[in-house]
């Protein structure tokens, strides 16, 4: 079995997915729902849009790459909870079989500076 990658490329999640960023009140829980389900959709029209045939992958892994527009300081495993909904879109749209760690290894994120485009490339390998 030979392996596929494919590159999804996203705008950052939301900071309200951070779970740095408790939602605190019914508002808050709410605001970020709609951001969790809005990451999801995009992510899984982005999923479709690469019109990969050989879905879903039963093992994979993941990687993400952060792109900024300023050097600072980032809690890696903050980002990695952002991506949560990404991934879930990556299930809906036929990518994945599950997102569960029998089917998906997120490898270590990484960050990097892009002054002109902030946003995030997930690359997704299949593993068999």
């Amino acid at each position: 079995m030979h392996s596929e990658t494919v590159t999804i490329i996203l705008e950052l999640p939301n900071r309200v997915l951070s779970p740095n960023n408790p939602p605190g009140s019914i508002g808050g829980r709410m605001k970020k729902a709609a951001s969790a389900k809005r990451y999801r959709r995009l992510a899984k029209e982005a999923a479709l849009a690469e019109d990969i045939d050989s879905g879903p992958w039963n093992k994979a892994t993941i990687q993400a790459a952060f792109y900024h527009k300023q050097e600072r300081r980032r809690d890696d495993d903050n980002y990695t909870a952002m991506l949560k909904p990404a991934k879930d879109g990556l299930v809906d749209a036929g990518l994945l079989v599950d997102d569960d760690s029998k089917h998906l290894t997120t490898l270590p994120v990484t960050f990097h500076i892009d002054r002109e485009c902030s946003r995030v490339e997930l690359t997704v390998t299949r593993k068999g």
